[in-house]
């Protein structure tokens, strides 16, 4: 009899100790991500630093940061098929060359409301000349294959989704592999109502409290067939 008991409170206690360890690993990413939104703050507080160096750029994901060189109004980018405030449009995606560098950063300069004319661009034109921007440091998650639409001429390109590296062959263009998110009250802009970091913080904390509950309610089973059994 203790035999037959005993297999299956080893798997309980087995399961138990496996959501038990699932619910403070996911604590311990909450902690992470929540000690990188803290250092993203301390960092956004003071005073925008201006960054030169291309490869510095990678390292600063969220972060605030002032750029200097100039557009490139040839071979600006249309990034379909986006909703903002239930709208559906598209984001203006403009190359920035950085002064004193031979690589690119894609500025994303704000969303377009199609308003049903979609064989009809807004005027995105803009000044090829040295300027300073503010931006959102973001590293761009590709989804699906880059697909060109025919709008006229080759530029600007219609795409569907983010491939730096199929987007730099089709610019000719060397891009980084992050993205610049136009502050709101920078010039040259469209509609910007970008999302601050949180890190999906809540989430993991979400996370955690289910896997504790389902080690509270395998427990509790435990408990009642440990009593049921020691009663036989």
């Amino acid at each position: 009899m203790r035999f037959r008991f005993s297999m299956p409170a080893s798997l309980i206690v087995a399961t138990l100790a496996l959501l038990i360890s699932l619910g403070f690993w996911q604590l311990d990413r909450a902690n992470e991500k929540r000690a990188i939104e803290n250092q993203i703050a301390r960092a956004n507080s003071g005073d925008v630093e201006l960054i030169n160096s291309v490869e510095f750029l990678k390292e600063k994901e969220y972060y605030h940061v002032r750029l200097q060189g100039v557009y490139i109004n040839d071979k600006q980018f249309i990034y379909d098929n986006q909703i903002v405030d239930q709208i559906s449009g598209y984001y203006v995606l403009t190359p920035f060359v950085l002064r004193g560098a031979s690589n690119a950063i894609l500025i994303n300069r704000g969303f377009i409301p199609w308003n049903g004319k979609r064989d009809k661009l807004a005027d995105i034109y803009i000044e090829e000349k040295l300027t300073e921007v503010k931006v959102q440091i973001s590293k761009p998650i590709k989804r699906l294959e880059l697909k060109a639409s025919e709008i006229k001429g080759d530029f600007p390109v219609l795409i569907q989704a983010l491939d730096l590296d199929e987007m730099s062959t089709i610019a000719a263009l060397d891009f980084v592999s992050v993205v610049g998110l136009l502050n709101p009250e920078s010039e040259d802009g469209f509609v910007r109502q970008w999302e601050p970091y949180t890190g999906s913080i809540e989430r993991h904390i979400g996370y955690a409290v289910q896997w504790f509950l389902m080690a509270l309610v395998l427990a509790f089973i435990g408990i009642r067939l440990a009593l049921k059994q020691r009663k036989n």
